[in-house]
């Protein structure tokens, strides 16, 4: 289909105001039974995920207790295990376990005393500048952000909105 064409429309219209009265109606219940089927189904997830939680707790209570244990005992065999340092890694039956050094990282307490002080030394390679685009600046002066090459201001448009009694607005 080409990209210019509208789907046929599916929907009949209400002959008359007490059809349309009709259709309000049903939109109400159709809500109430959606919001209805989402609480049913948040129920349930919830359940089952408490479920899933407590197995996984336990699970991971004993590969915890196990790990540590076997922690224990690799740091009080290193030397042996390592042929004295000599290797990181130790193979064994079912796996290995090995000692790796965790890559260096940077912890920052005070930012702002941290960025100050290095502004203040020009420490410029110790600093990233962001720049980007304002949309927000944009919006608030449409005419002279639409002569930038490459930016164009919509319209919003325009939406029909359906209140049914003790529903919030549903938008089309």
């Amino acid at each position: 289909m080409p990209k210019n064409k509208r789907a046929a429309e599916t929907a009949n219209p209400p002959k008359n105001r007490d059809e349309a009265e009709s259709y309000l109606a049903r939109i109400g219940e159709i809500q109430r039974d959606a919001a209805l089927n989402k609480a049913v189904l948040a129920e349930a997830i919830a359940r089952v995920t408490a479920e899933m939680e407590e197995a996984s707790a336990k699970l991971t209570e004993e590969h915890d207790r196990l790990f540590r244990g076997l922690q224990l005992w690799a740091e009080a065999n290193r030397h042996a295990l390592t042929d004295g340092g000599k290797t990181k890694t130790v193979r064994m039956g079912n796996g290995s376990i090995a000692w790796r050094l965790a890559p260096p990282s940077v912890r920052i307490k005070a930012p702002e005393m941290a960025l100050a002080f290095l502004i203040e030394n020009q420490r410029e390679e110790f600093l990233r500048r962001k720049i980007e685009i304002n949309r927000e600046a944009m919006l608030a002066n449409p005419d002279l952000a639409s002569e930038t090459p490459g930016v164009m201001i919509r319209s919003a448009g325009e939406a029909f909105v359906v209140e049914t009694i003790g529903q919030k607005e549903m938008a089309a």
